[in-house]
């Protein structure tokens, strides 16, 4: 569900980096006064698995459309919300910026989207209250399904939503909410069921980080966190590094619905002002777009017959490496962010 700049008006995504900007800076504020140091290390990793698991698109059967994890429940359940906003933030920036996954003007759009949802609005409202009354595997999948589906259906729903209020007429308000809807509740069965085996490993593992984390109450000295951020780690490599070589090659939920309507999975992008502009940068931040190696335009007639550009599985280094290089950006990012907190937080006091 990573938008493209061509789907939004620069007064849309203006205004959403705005809303998104400020909520970083509420989430930072919040961490500086609960920041525990053994969160630090496990936000890096979590993020970094979200990283290399949002590269992982699965099949939806029978639509040919395809689906990956959002990874906010994820998140707000392990780390809670505001450092789960700051994660999320991170994991998109990157993306975005070193592998042209998600446009620039789009950025503030796609935080808000994938963040607000689930950590301030799915993960108190509804999975924090089921599974307070007892953290049992049952009430971790049933909390974890319904928190997941309301977080991407207000997500897909902001999609369709912002733009309307871009002015994108290729895309009919009506039609392209009851194709993104259906096709997101589709999505997110998958991602609940993933979410519910994620976190009851973590209850099994460390049943007291989750119950401190869902009480809102500090770490105690005897809660470790090494073994999971050790396990999660490795997940992460062969994530990152295997798992990614078998991501699904049908269009993702939002490109399937943009094709169901406009006829392509992607709309013209503007070639003036701030969109352009923001592309041009992109173009010489991303450095592994689309999570592999630049390759040169090769015209029609030098190409192989044959040859299928959509192998499955696409075993290719570029797709290692973005793997694992994406995931290493990601936790130096978080260690850099949240140790700055700390390093604030000690000055202050």
């Amino acid at each position: 569900m990573h938008m493209s700049d061509a789907l939004l008006s620069p007064v849309v995504g203006a205004t959403l980096w705005a809303g998104t900007l400020g909520t970083i800076a509420y989430c930072s504020k919040k961490i500086k006064e609960n920041l525990d140091e053994k969160m630090i290390p496990l936000m890096g990793v979590t993020g970094a698995f979200i990283f290399a698991a949002q590269m992982v698109n699965f099949t939806i059967p029978g639509t040919g459309s395809s689906g990956h994890l959002g990874g906010g429940m994820i998140l707000a359940i392990i780390l809670g919300p505001y450092a789960a906003f700051i994660v999320m933030a991170s994991v998109l920036t990157i993306q975005a910026l070193f592998f042209a996954d998600g446009g620039l003007l789009a950025l503030g759009c796609n935080i808000w989207n994938l963040g607000i949802y689930p950590c301030f609005i799915a993960y108190p409202l509804i999975y924090k209250p089921i599974v307070q009354k007892g953290m049992t595997p049952k009430r971790i999948l049933i909390a974890s399904l319904i928190s997941v589906f309301v977080g991407l259906q207000l997500g897909a729903f902001s999609v369709v939503l912002q733009t309307l209020l871009s002015g994108r007429s290729e895309l009919p308000f009506i039609t392209f909410v009851a194709l993104m809807q259906p096709i997101h509740f589709a999505i997110g069965v998958v991602e609940g069921f993933i979410t519910a085996g994620v976190i009851n490993y973590m209850r099994a593992a460390r049943p007291e980080l989750l119950e401190s984390i869902v009480d809102s109450r500090p770490l105690s000295p005897e809660i470790k966190t090494k073994k999971i951020v050790l396990v999660l780690l490795v997940i992460v490599i062969i994530t990152g590094g295997i798992v990614s070589w078998f991501a699904s090659t049908n269009p993702d939920g939002l490109e399937w619905a943009i094709e169901r309507v406009y006829g392509k999975p992607e709309l013209p992008e503007q070639e003036t002002g701030i969109t352009a502009l923001l592309k041009a940068v992109q173009e010489r931040t991303a450095f592994l777009p689309g999570y592999t190696f630049k390759k040169k335009e090769v015209p029609k007639e030098q190409k192989i017959p044959g040859g299928d550009e959509n192998a499955w599985p696409n075993v290719e280094a570029g797709t290692t490496i973005s793997g694992i290089l994406g995931s290493i950006m990601m936790i130096g990012l978080i260690l850099l962010v949240g140790f700055g907190i700390k390093a604030i937080k000690k000055k202050g006091t």
